[in-house]
């Protein structure tokens, strides 16, 4: 007869292990409910980004034991305490930036906490990199902003902070780093945060946090500093745990980009792509951008089934109650709030090139899932970072300068203000000749090209003159243009016609004179006039 003893130790563990008791599907739930925080650091080189992002992963219990000595090897640190190795080798993984102790490209890292998931990315401080910099703060939610105790403020650390506003980084953590080695004071950290406000006047509407750290020690970055306790705000990690993260675009009206027609079967079209502002759901009205077609939503389909609404982030299928003209590049938009449809965009430019930008450029735009013909109409203004974003008149912008000016497209596209909604109010622009992405743009306002006047439509001369000013930028109103010529040669050929009458006392070949002179002068003023709208000095 076997008698079986019941083992409390055996039985536990059994229980732990069994599949009913560990529910995998729960723990993944739970994982995919988190919210995602995107965040960029940035500032000056040497002021401790990467070194401040690795110490914050290793406070976190993040960083995994083959990595610590991955770290060691690499550090040369093959002995002594962890807290002492270089973490900012977690971040730079270039060899020129090992070699070099500075960042030179972006690096991203996803990792998750138990409140929320995050992806960061490690932006680099020299200025000869900063169309990375930009390229991380497009698609960022918060920007971690370093200053270095002992320098303070520096020009990059401002032109950093007003690129992340510019390109609408709506929350701003300023981490006082090194703290340590100004022995921990107060004052330091209270001088550098007042001359930092006074700045923030130009950076618009952003939430700005002030956080006093230090990397190498871990004060306040995921434990509260006892060398401060001067300090009552949150630490580092708290911040980023607690920020709203809730996307602006969430609250504004539907928009989405189509990116693919999926048609399976005869019997099925749908419409795919990724929702980039408000919700959807079946029976909503919709209109199709630019055609202006009205329709409704039947459905709403993902990979787990159908949905009764879908909102900011999600990529669904949608399919709609009528049979209308949908292709890739369209924008679905809310019939009520539908986007701005125009072949004229007022932008703000961020020239990444290597040549310059300037009027008479043509360029390939790609807004959302849409593309087009691009040229660049004057004027053209300087958004100078190095004198606190004040706005210049110039003739070009060079690399990593941020402008202001117009694009004339050759077809209506369908676009929001960037303030509104950054996917459906953002684009790039690519070179025609090599294909390399050259500028990345944010519209301002979205608007109709004025109309030639007609006279020039019916006026072989007025339609090479209109093309000539054109191929030259010139951005004066055409219409006023003429009519300066027009009423100036009307009053300045009276004198020419009593001339004439008088000389040769026939009124008819004195007319005949004076209308001759009124064409011709009319053509040469008209040339005239455009060429000086071409030249920015004397503007206000």
């Amino acid at each position: 007869m076997n008698i079986h003893v019941s083992d409390p130790v055996s039985d536990s563990l059994n229980d732990i292990a069994a599949p009913s008791v560990i529910d995998r599907d729960a723990v993944i739930s739970h994982h995919e409910a988190k919210s995602l925080l995107r965040f960029m650091a940035c500032g000056s080189v040497d002021h401790g980004k990467s070194s401040l992002l690795g110490r914050l992963l290793y406070d976190a219990g993040l960083v995994l034991d083959d990595q610590i000595e991955t770290l060691r090897k690499d550090s040369g640190q093959l002995t002594g305490a962890v807290e002492d190795l270089d973490f900012s080798l977690l971040f730079d993984g270039l060899a020129a930036e090992r070699e070099q102790k500075i960042t030179i490209d972006l690096a991203y890292r996803f990792f998750a906490t138990d409140k929320r998931k995050f992806i960061v990315a490690d932006a680099p401080g020299h200025e000869q990199y900063t169309r990375n910099m930009a390229t991380g703060a497009s698609t960022a939610d918060l920007a971690l902003i370093l200053v270095n105790a002992q320098s303070g403020l520096t020009q990059q650390t401002r032109r950093h902070a007003l690129i992340a506003a510019t390109l609408g980084v709506r929350h701003l953590v300023v981490a006082v780093n090194k703290m340590d080695l100004v022995g921990y004071a107060q004052a330091t950290f209270a001088a550098i945060e007042r001359e930092f406000r006074a700045f923030a006047d130009r950076l618009g509407a952003a939430a700005i946090t002030f956080i006093p750290v230090s990397a190498r020690k871990g004060d306040n970055v995921v434990k509260r500093s006892a060398a401060m306790d001067w300090y009552r705000g949150p630490t580092l990690l708290d911040k980023l745990e607690t920020v709203d993260v809730t996307p602006r675009a969430a609250h504004q009206a539907f928009r989405m980009a189509v990116q693919w027609v999926s048609r399976p079967t005869p019997d099925f079209r749908g419409y795919c792509g990724m929702i980039a502002g408000g919700e959807v759901r079946p029976g909503q009205e919709i209109v199709v951008q630019p055609s202006g077609q009205r329709t409704t939503i039947d459905q709403i389909i993902t990979a787990n089934g159908a949905l009764d609404r879908a909102g900011v982030g999600q990529s669904v299928t949608l399919t709609l109650t009528d049979d209308v003209d949908v292709s890739r590049g369209d924008l679905l938009a809310e019939a009520e709030a539908p986007a701005q449809v125009s072949d004229r965009i007022a932008a703000r430019i961020f020239w990444m090139g290597q040549g310059t930008f300037s009027p008479g450029g043509r360029y390939h735009i790609k807004l959302g899932t849409a593309t087009a013909a691009a040229y660049v109409a004057g004027p053209m203004q300087l958004i100078d970072l190095a004198d606190d974003a004040a706005i210049k008149p110039a003739e070009r912008l060079m690399s990593n300068e941020f402008g202001l000016c117009h694009l004339e497209l050759d077809r209506p596209l369908a676009a929001d203000r960037y303030d509104q909604n950054r996917e459906t109010g953002s684009f790039i622009l690519i070179d025609a000749e090599t294909h390399d992405t050259v500028a990345m743009g944010l519209i301002e306002n979205a608007g109709t090209a004025e109309p030639a006047a007609a006279p020039v439509k019916t006026s072989l001369l007025g339609k090479a003159v209109m093309r000539v000013a054109r191929l030259f930028g010139a951005n004066e109103s055409h219409t006023r243009s003429i009519a300066k010529a027009m009423s100036w040669r009307a009053t300045g050929s009276l004198d020419t016609f009593m001339i004439g009458w008088f000389i040769t006392g026939n009124p008819t070949i004195a007319g005949s004179i004076a209308g001759t002179e009124i064409a011709t002068k009319i053509a040469l003023y008209y040339c005239h006039e455009r060429a000086w709208a071409l030249v920015p000095w004397g503007r206000r």
